[in-house]
């Protein structure tokens, strides 16, 4: 049965009040936004602290996030790999023990991902010490950016309320600021770009060209393949003038060119191969990603989500026919639809049908059909998470404003307010709901504070969920304070014991509850037991008997 406790009343009357005050003082708070609005450093500003300082203050209840996943520890690989004045790092020679998801060990040792995220990371952790720090000016840059896109769109009232929107939607209570996966890096990209693109079309100034090639380097960067997508948008856009501007474009270009050589040199230094991606070499060096979801051939008492069907179905098309067959391809776009909620607070989805009342002007249109062109585009890789549809983060939100532009100004308002009270709700309530320890965390704790350089031997029981994967290591395996490794067998452990002869060894359990953490014992071979000593003793006769 559904009850009511304190908390959640208290988290009623606050969101209650907090749409109270902005009712009430609703005639003093639109002229000052007003005013506010026309001045862009201000609001730039006041959105970055906006979104940080909320942030900041859920740390007692929700402190620095810890890495739960494969492409998260994979980005981190990359930032501390770039900290050590690298793009790849040499092979180690027992790489055997250091087989895990989604990093090469040969014939370099690195993460199979493109650098942006990484870059990210590792000035977070540059500068303060923290990779997360990346993730929380990324976020809070990107909310702030927003507001300057839509500049470029619409009304500077509009643009502030859609900057507004971006910190409530992506700001403190959000995956993307409590994660480590990205999707905030290739929304600044995405907000560069589409900032860039009225403006130069209306003053055809150098430095929007130059904002333009910086958004289209930072997301080649981070997201390769869904660059097609913005670069064909980008060209689709200037389509009603048949040209772009010469000198701006040749500022986009001098900005874009480095990243693509960046690009170029990450790959020759990975995978030897100057046009070979990492993450193409992992795919031949370890099979297609779908084997990291699911066995190859499901057991029949083993139940799949309806992705994972539509994703085996797939996977058995491509080795059948050569080609995923169109059923599959729709149905897969049918089912992803559903995550595009993450773009758009629950109120707004009343607005969206308001947005197509726009889309008789081509700039509007084009606004549909980039959407479209990345839904369709995205949809062809089999796998799906919403930061493959970063860079259009502005873009939902200009189709969030644009709709409540079009309602009219006390539906917006109604609708705004819901939004203030329902990002009210779930941040007051991150004040009760405390975050779940990482199951990593003692275990780590334990390994930190024991003395001297620690190499630990993981051992997963049969049973062994293989997605909970504990093998993570440093960009400089040997000099790390802490080596995790697989468990091979006593014989083959042998060979990392002796290449390890000053570290301490431990065996880990993780499949315990909770993970069990025990000094590694080498097992000794038995000893040959000697043969029985010769006896004097006659040897027995038998007689027949008669």
């Amino acid at each position: 049965m559904f009850t009511f406790g304190a908390s959640d009343l208290l988290e009623l009357t606050l969101a209650a009040l907090l749409v109270g005050m902005t009712l009430v003082s609703r005639p003093r708070i639109e002229p000052c936004a007003r005013k506010l609005a026309t001045k862009t450093g201000w609001c730039m500003l006041l959105l970055v602290s906006l979104s940080i300082a909320l942030r900041l203050a859920l740390l007692p209840h929700h402190p620095v996030p810890s890495p739960q996943v494969y492409d998260e520890f994979g980005h981190l690989l990359v930032a501390d790999t770039l900290l050590h004045f690298r793009l790849a790092n040499p092979p180690h020679p027992l790489h055997q023990f250091f087989e895990t998801f989604f990093v090469l060990q040969t014939p370099a040792y690195g993460s199979i991902y493109p650098i942006g995220q990484g870059i990210t990371l590792a000035m977070g952790r540059a500068i303060f010490g923290l990779p997360w720090a990346g993730v929380l000016l990324s976020t809070s840059a990107m909310c702030s950016l927003c507001y300057w896109m839509l500049r470029g769109w619409t009304t500077p009232e509009w643009a502030l309320l859609g900057g507004v929107l971006a910190v409530i939607e992506f700001g403190p209570v959000s995956s993307w600021m409590n994660s480590y996966w990205g999707g905030s890096l290739a929304g600044v990209a995405g907000c560069l770009v589409f900032g860039a693109l009225p403006r130069l079309r209306a003053y055809h100034r150098v430095r929007d060209g130059a904002l333009l090639g910086t958004g289209l380097a930072i997301h080649w960067l981070t997201r390769p393949y869904e660059t097609v997508f913005l670069g064909l948008v980008v060209l689709l856009f200037f389509l009603p003038g048949l040209r772009a501007p010469a000198k701006p474009a040749l500022a986009a270009a001098f900005v874009l060119l480095p990243a693509f050589g960046l690009s170029l040199l990450q790959n020759k230094q990975t995978t030897g191969s100057w046009t070979t991606l990492p993450y193409a070499l992992s795919r031949y060096q370890y099979g297609v990603p779908a084997s990291f979801i699911w066995q190859t051939n499901p057991q029949p008492h083993q139940e799949l989500t309806h992705e994972q069907q539509l994703q085996y179905k797939m996977q058995m098309s491509f080795r059948a026919t050569g080609t995923e067959t169109i059923q599959t391809y729709f149905q897969r776009l049918e089912y992803r639809i559903r995550f595009y909620r993450f773009f758009f607070l629950t109120p707004l989805y009343v607005v969206l049908p308001f947005f197509f009342v726009r889309v008789r002007e081509f700039r509007f249109l084009w606004v549909a059909l980039t959407l479209l062109i990345f839904a369709l585009g995205v949809n062809f890789y089999p796998f799906f998470e919403v930061h493959y549809l970063g860079a259009l983060t502005s873009l939902f939100v200009l189709v969030s404003v644009i709709g409540l532009q079009q309602m009219g100004s006390n539906a917006a308002r109604l609708i705004v307010f819901l939004c203030v009270a329902h990002f009210a709700f779930w941040y007051t309530a991150s004040f009760f709901d405390h975050s779940t320890p990482d199951r990593r965390e003692p275990v780590i704790r334990q390994l930190t504070q024991a003395p001297g350089k620690q190499l630990v031997f993981v051992s997963y029981w049969p049973q062994h969920i293989f997605q909970d994967e504990w093998v993570y290591n440093e960009a400089d395996i040997d000099r790390a304070h802490l080596v995790w490794a697989r468990d091979l067998g006593a014989s083959e452990d042998q060979k990392l014991l002796r290449y390890y002869p000053d570290r301490t060894a431990w065996l880990l359990e993780p499949d315990a509850m909770p993970p069990r953490l025990s000094p590694y014992r080498v097992e000794e071979p038995p000893k040959p037991v000697p043969p029985p000593a010769p006896t004097n003793t006659p040897p027995l006769r038998f007689e027949q008997v008669h």
